[in-house]
């Protein structure tokens, strides 16, 4: 499943699934067993377990968010916008002339020179997605295809493909019982 901002959850379920953690840590402080707080919060038991390991070790405190998971961006809002510019221009601005799109290696090598940080091909992916930006897969064909002939075959061959052979008669498997004729 793939998540809005990029990984983990959506700031407003973080919120929901922390205020669960807190309504169980009410519960935990009234006496209530893990076992009737999960139902409760119908919520699994082993995440209430947990959650009351955590709330006995550090309390209340230790319930609430961290916040969304996986590694910052490197690339500060100021970086960001002038990354999206210089996409926006096109790969023939800064010298890939030879074809109009973009690849990953060659947004890398553009971060790598607006601002300095490295980039996997798999990290260029996300930073891509969080752009808005989409893969654009590009259709296989041959290199020696040849269009009209192509087109000649469709409008002479298929039909005669697609035409019906004679009429057929239904059949049987069975030795004992033969189709009706």
């Amino acid at each position: 499943m793939r998540y809005p901002d990029g990984g983990g959850l959506t700031p407003e379920a973080r919120a929901k699934r922390e205020r669960i953690r807190l309504q169980a840590a009410g519960l935990f402080a009234a006496g209530v067993t893990p076992a009737q707080v999960a139902r409760r919060l119908r919520v699994s038991s082993k995440s209430v377990y947990a959650w009351r390991r955590a709330w006995e070790a550090g309390g209340q405190a230790a319930l609430l968010s961290k916040g969304p998971s996986g590694s910052d961006c490197r690339l500060d809002e100021r970086q960001l916008d002038r990354l999206q510019q210089e996409l926006d221009a096109g790969p023939a601005a800064h010298g890939w002339s030879e074809d109009q799109r973009w690849t990953l290696a060659r947004v890398a090598v553009l971060i790598k020179e607006l601002s300095g940080q490295s980039y996997t091909l798999r990290g260029v992916s996300y930073l891509l997605h969080r752009l808005g930006w989409s893969p654009q897969v590009p259709q296989r064909r041959a290199a020696e295809r040849d269009e009209e002939a192509v087109a000649t075959w469709i409008k002479e061959v298929w039909p005669l493909v697609e035409q019906r052979r004679g009429t057929r008669m239904r059949g049987s498997a069975s030795k004992t019982r033969q189709a009706n004729r």
